[in-house]
């Protein structure tokens, strides 16, 4: 988990990405939306292919992220496969999750793996020393986090411990999964799983420069390079290796990480959260996740904004040294991170998810397949119960986010081919604070079909967009629509379809361009055959 950034770092942030349009006023943005604008989608110039990990989620041992969330046992009366929740595997499989980053976050580098193999009556009770001070039963360690991800069909991204363990405990966990044979591989077997798992990706540490050490870039180098030499897979196994990476704007820790590390690994993290700010009229702190004004959400979004530089700066920089770009800048950690919900544990991070949460998503996307030839993995945080989650339960009860419901629309993008789409600067701003109105991306997925994704975060003016079809030539559009009365809206658990997406019959072709009204504070998915 990362500081939020300053305001005076986000402003300067915002009038380097926006330059002299940042000044745009709001009257001036109503103007452009009663105006046909031009865009074009370029699908005879392909770029790079959108990797399906960007759509990557995170579980951490934090709150009721585990317990009660995926795991409730098998012994329990809530509807479970084998200990896991049935409503939340069957939720996760229908999204598609490309691949869960286990155990964290900082909890990893306090987490010693033999507590969590063997008789789950035996294993140790720990202090969660990290997140609320609760005992961690380690009733869900290897076998049930390896369990878990092949059960919903994603591949795993473990989190080795180089805070506080030897390298020689990352060497045997990485055989503990992955030996076909030896003494570690017949351990496994008596602990239930004879055949090995898979493992394509193993992370060293985490957040080296904070909870995982504290440690100088130069020290975090030279201990990635150590440790990465011990996550040995079997002879022919490939095993991603991922360092530890930067505090959002640091970028010196990514020229030492990579000038140091960067022949050791095969990805580097980058964490950085929204933080919305103080909510106006409320007590200080990150801000509300469901009652801010408008400026409070202005605010917000031009903060979001900030991954676009961020991504920018560290790319250039890791261009510097892998001009091929065989290293991944694995966003590993984003989203946004507001107060918890009045009334909940403060160390167990549990907050609503708005439709504007949506949105912010929906803009992180899109920036994201903009940057897809470096950027080949994200996880947001957190998959169940914990920050910009996709799924909250309560005993029993469950619902899916309005997040939930964006990562969904945009699963045709994932392994499909990127396409350049060029769409008119507009801007919405509130007080000081300035975002670009309407994003988007484009793909042409693995089914044929080119899909195109528009995001209007402008709360009360929709965008008109007539959008050129070049190198296409589609005769058909449908689509889906995400939105709501008010950004504020939520799912609960007595109302949990409030946000969901619907069909959208606004778009039209016809002499080869697209056509449609963006409606205000919405996500438009567009399919074109």
């Amino acid at each position: 988990m990362i500081r939020p950034a300053s305001r005076w770092m986000t402003r300067c942030a915002m009038a380097l990405l926006l330059g002299g349009s940042a000044l745009a006023s709001s009257a001036n943005a109503q103007d452009q939306a009663q105006t046909d604008t031009a865009a074009t989608l370029h699908a005879d110039t392909p770029g790079a292919t959108v990797d399906r990990h960007i759509f990557s989620q995170f579980a951490e041992h934090l709150g009721y992220g585990i317990y009660g969330g995926i795991w409730v046992g098998p012994n329990s009366k809530i509807p479970n496969i084998k200990g896991y929740r049935k409503d939340v595997v069957e939720a996760l499989r229908a999204l598609h999750v490309p691949l869960v980053r286990w155990p964290g976050g900082c909890f990893a580098d306090e987490y010693h793996w033999r507590d969590g193999i063997g008789p789950r009556a035996n294993r140790p009770v720990r202090i969660n020393t990290h997140w609320g001070g609760v005992t961690e039963p380690n009733s869900f360690g290897t076998h049930e986090f390896m369990d878990f991800a092949e059960l919903i069909g994603a591949d795993a991204y473990v989190s080795g411990n180089v805070g506080s363990d030897a390298p020689s405990a990352m060497e045997e966990w990485v055989q503990y999964i992955t030996a076909p044979e030896g003494a570690l591989a017949q351990e496994r077997a008596k602990n239930g799983r004879k055949e090995p798992w898979k493992l394509p990706y193993f992370g060293i540490g985490n957040e080296l420069w904070g909870c995982g050490g504290n440690m100088r870039p130069d020290d975090a180098a030279g201990i990635t390079r150590r440790y990465a030499t011990f996550v040995k897979p079997p002879y022919g196994v490939k095993i991603q290796k991922v360092a530890s990476g930067a505090n959002g704007p640091d970028t010196n820790w990514t020229e030492v990480m990579m000038r140091e590390a960067g022949k050791q690994i095969d990805g580097i993290g980058l964490h950085y959260y929204t933080t919305p700010g103080e909510t106006s009229g409320a007590p200080k702190g990150r801000g509300s996740a469901t009652t801010f004004t408008e400026v409070d959400y202005a605010r917000t979004m031009a903060k979001t904004w900030r991954m676009e530089e961020l991504l920018t700066k560290h790319s250039a920089i890791m261009d510097k040294y892998d001009p091929a770009r065989r290293v991944n800048l694995a966003v590993d950690e984003w989203g946004i991170w507001t107060d918890v919900e009045p009334g909940t544990n403060p160390g167990f991070l549990y907050q609503q998810n708005s439709l504007r949460d949506a949105l912010l998503a929906a803009v992180n996307i899109n920036i994201f397949v903009h940057h897809a030839e470096r950027v080949r993995m994200t996880n947001i945080a957190q998959m169940v119960n914990v920050l910009q989650s996709m799924i909250l339960t309560d005993g029993a009860k469950m619902v899916l986010t309005p997040t939930y419901h964006a990562f969904d629309m945009y699963r045709p993008w994932q392994d499909g081919t990127a396409l350049p789409l060029d769409l008119p600067k507009t801007w919405y701003n509130r007080e000081e604070w300035t975002a670009p109105a309407v994003t988007g991306s484009a793909v042409r997925g693995k089914d044929g079909a080119v899909h195109v994704a528009l995001v209007n975060i402008d709360p009360t003016q929709p965008h008109h967009l007539e959008i050129a079809l070049t190198g296409l030539n589609a005769a058909q559009v449908s689509g889906r629509i995400l939105t709501a009365g008010r950004v504020q809206d939520v799912n609960d658990f007595a109302t949990p379809a409030r946000v969901a997406p619907v069909a959208f019959t606004g778009a039209t072709i016809r002499d080869g361009k697209l056509s449609l009204d963006v409606p205000a504070k919405a996500l438009v998915v567009l399919d074109l055959r």
